[in-house]
């Protein structure tokens, strides 16, 4: 397939009280393998045949069928179509653990080639795109905002001076209802990036450090104690066989900073040796705090009675963290605590951790953000929204606001997810856990897809600031026609 490159060719032909005359041009590459079709690029065909006539996208082709987009590719509106290879599909599907199109979930897939169509024709040769390093906002067909602008080679780019930005491939192509640029990659907008660790000036940190710290042996060496060991070393093969073995830590919770408000605590262990296969690693909660180093072994140590208060996936790290804010925020009172580690069950995964006796890691630890407590957040409007029925709707201030802090200081957490939809940032499906600001809000950087199903729906937020101000859980409410 030849590749149609936009390049820019200046004729300095009138020089008059007018200015400057200038022109543009497409120049043909080797590898694309559509031929060349005059130096506008004109195609004499509409999108939707040009995509279904080019192995180069196929893929594209199988998404607009898949989603019931012909109409739009193929009707007689103006558009500009950004158009993505087969390689765009391939990296989307492998970023996003889809085996192929089919397993994309219909209205995220449509949601993705809508924000590929611009409601207008933007051709690189307009005179308001001459300005290089200029981007322009354009409405997309999914309602968010796509940035078009070149850069001072005259390469096409997308999303400039956002969190993201792509070059486009091949530029002006002039299809029979309006133009196609194309992208070697799926394209979003991304508001830029905000650090939610980031800390307040008025905010300090404290850090605790365990009083015992042990692990069990399941099989023949229950009765084994490891108290004396530099590792803390966690297997989940049957659940009580030879090779099993779980990590129990206890902390004196009075050891932290009465002064101020804690508004996060953090688990933090250091990483000697892991398999790395991305299976769950689980903090548990027990009960039982009369336990000692030197006295637990596999028949004594006492089990949790609930499920796990934090999760991670293990990688190659060189600490594993957990967020156990929600769980300290549930406690009545302040005193020793223990937790419990275990992997996933029955994956045989090898998790050598650190413990307090390691001579060269550092110990784990509970790290505590304390703040002063003294700001305060506020609704401005929590008033919900509408959407149509395997629609979206784009997210702003109008129907989500806080005040209090400034944007990118007023975090929001997703406590529960919508039950028929999607709730996305930028390329991603937000689960709960997952946070976001009030400038993602107000920039139109959030957007919530509904399924096909039902007739309302909710989701259920948390927010605070960086100076310790909290508002509790909160419906947005969803209505769905």
């Amino acid at each position: 397939m030849k590749n149609i490159k936009f390049t820019k060719s200046i004729s300095f032909v009138v020089m008059c009280l007018a200015g400057l005359s200038m022109c543009f041009s497409c120049v043909i590459q080797d590898n694309f393998d559509y031929k060349e079709s005059g130096t506008t690029g004109d195609l004499g065909v509409s999108a939707l045949e040009f995509i279904q006539t080019n192995d180069s996208f196929s893929m594209l082709k199988n998404a607009i069928e898949l989603t019931g987009l012909e109409g739009v590719y193929g009707g007689e509106s103006i558009r500009t179509f950004i158009a993505p290879t087969n390689a765009a599909f391939t990296t989307y599907l492998q970023s996003n653990a889809y085996s192929s199109l089919s397993e994309v979930p219909v209205p995220i897939l449509r949601n993705v080639l809508r924000y590929h169509i611009v409601k207008a024709k933007v051709l690189f040769t307009d005179p308001e795109l001459f300005e290089s390093n200029f981007p322009i906002s354009y409405e997309t067909e999914s309602g968010q905002s796509i940035f078009l602008s070149h850069n001072t080679n005259f390469i096409g780019l997308i999303n400039q001076n956002t969190s993201r930005q792509w070059e486009i491939s091949t530029s002006n192509l002039e299809p029979t209802n309006g133009v196609i640029h194309v992208v070697n990659s799926i394209v979003f907008f991304s508001a830029p990036s905000v650090n939610f660790d980031a800390l307040d000036p008025s905010v300090r940190t404290d850090t605790i450090f365990p009083l015992f710290d042990s692990f069990v042996n399941g099989g023949a060496q229950s009765n084994a104690n490891f108290g004396t060991n530099p590792l803390l070393r966690v297997k989940n093969v049957t659940g009580a066989g030879d090779f099993d073995r779980r990590a129990y830590l206890m902390f004196d919770l009075n050891e932290l900073e009465t002064e101020g408000v804690i508004t996060d605590l953090r688990f933090q262990i250091g990483v000697v040796f892991t398999h790395a296969r991305n299976n769950d690693l689980d903090l548990y909660h027990v009960k039982d705090t009369t336990w000692t180093e030197m006295g637990l072994n596999w028949n004594n140590a006492t089990l949790p009675d609930d499920g796990p208060i934090a999760t991670l996936k293990t990688t190659k790290i060189t600490a594993f963290n957990y967020d156990i804010t929600d769980f300290f925020s549930t406690q009545n009172s302040l005193g020793r605590v223990t937790f419990m580690l275990d992997g996933e069950f029955t994956k045989d995964e090898t998790n050598d951790l650190a413990s307090k006796e390691h001579p060269t890691i550092a110990p784990p630890m509970l790290i505590a953000t304390i703040a002063t407590g003294d700001s305060a957040l506020e609704f401005v409007t929590n008033a919900g929204f509408t959407v149509e029925s395997g629609g979206s709707f784009v997210w702003n201030k109008e129907m989500l606001e806080i005040t209090g802090a400034s944007v990118n200081d007023i975090i929001y957490t997703v406590v529960e997810g919508p039950e028929r939809g999607f709730l996305v940032r930028g390329a991603s499906i937000l689960k709960v856990g997952d946070r976001f600001t009030q400038n993602d809000i107000n920039v139109m950087n959030l957007l919530y897809i509904n399924d096909g199903n039902g007739s309302t729906d909710k989701i259920v937020l948390s927010a605070r600031d960086r100076a310790g101000a909290r508002l509790d859980a909160f419906d947005v409410l969803i209505t769905i026609q």
